[in-house]
């Protein structure tokens, strides 16, 4: 059964520390929520392994909204999302395209958007006889978008999906609209990444972003910063649990992120806490940039 709104306020105001919410944001966010005409959102999936959207699902609370199902379907007015919409076909698309006319929504960018081809290495949809590429829509949807919002490393820079010798020439979506992107990085992100910066731009809030376009708090101090192994010594081999993995390519003291502390499988593990090196995934050029001493995002 879902909430309703006034229980998912009252869950907001217990979860706002969580989600990095200070008390006027929340209050903008309670406000946003019950106006009628809070924005839609639009989430698009490109060129990627739609494990972004798999991170975001498995967000489970043991207080309501127990899961993102009940935020999706109960507070945000989701209005296309190829994966986890009844509708289909051209019917989606179609209610996608009247979104997009009326201009009052968010769009959310998963995956990265192949260029090669004219685009059409990547369809979006089909509608009528036109087969639509994805480029595209991406384009026509980002010119009238209040907010773009990338979820994932492939939407933000091009990710695996970009990586060499990318034959379908995908790229991020701020290479691609030349708009600036609010950046939720990672492969995947942690689903309270997406949950709060969905909720901060629903509130109104300007966010503030670092030099890679992603929101300051979630990314300003690196992984070593939080690793509970930092002070352990150095593991020269792989399976021997508790120890530190820099020599064994731990790139976590040059990367941004808060997965050991945030957790991931609803608060259950992390990379290292599983005993593999953190691969960087949440930085600009991931995976096949080398990484610099100097912290590189």
């Amino acid at each position: 059964m879902g909430l309703s709104r006034r229980q998912f306020l009252q869950y907001c105001g217990a979860a706002a520390s969580a989600l990095g919410l200070t008390r006027p944001e929340l209050g903008l966010l309670r406000r946003a929520l019950a106006s009628p005409n809070a924005p839609a959102v639009v989430w698009l999936q490109g060129s990627g392994c739609f494990g972004c959207s798999i991170s975001f699902l498995n967000r489970i609370s043991t207080t309501p909204p127990l899961t993102a199902a009940d935020v999706l379907i109960d507070i945000v007015n989701l209005t296309y999302h190829p994966a986890l919409m009844g509708a289909a076909g051209e019917d989606a698309a179609r209610l996608a395209q009247a979104t997009c006319d009326q201009g009052n929504f968010i769009l959310v960018v998963e995956g990265g958007v192949p260029t090669a081809h004219g685009g059409h290495t990547c369809g979006g949809w089909t509608i009528g006889t036109e087969e639509v590429t994805f480029e595209k829509v991406v384009r026509q949807f980002a010119a009238r978008a209040k907010t773009v919002m990338c979820v994932g490393t492939c939407a933000c820079w091009g990710g695996v999906s970009a990586a060499p010798p990318n034959p379908t020439g995908v790229v991020g979506v701020q290479e691609l609209t030349k708009r600036e992107t609010i950046n939720v990085s990672g492969c995947p992100p942690h689903p309270d990444w997406i949950v709060s910066t969905l909720a901060r731009i629903l509130a109104g809030e300007t966010i503030d972003l670092d030099g890679f376009g992603r929101p300051t708090r979630l990314y300003e101090k690196t992984v070593h910063y939080f690793c509970p192994r930092k002070k352990e010594k150095s593991a020269d081999t792989f399976g021997l649990h508790g120890l530190c993995l820099k020599k064994l390519g731990c790139r976590g003291r040059v990367v941004g992120a808060s997965c050991p502390v945030a957790l991931f499988n609803g608060g259950r593990n992390w990379c290292v806490k599983a005993n593999a090196p953190c691969i960087g995934c949440t930085k600009k050029g991931f995976p096949f940039r080398k990484l610099h001493r100097k912290r590189s995002g």
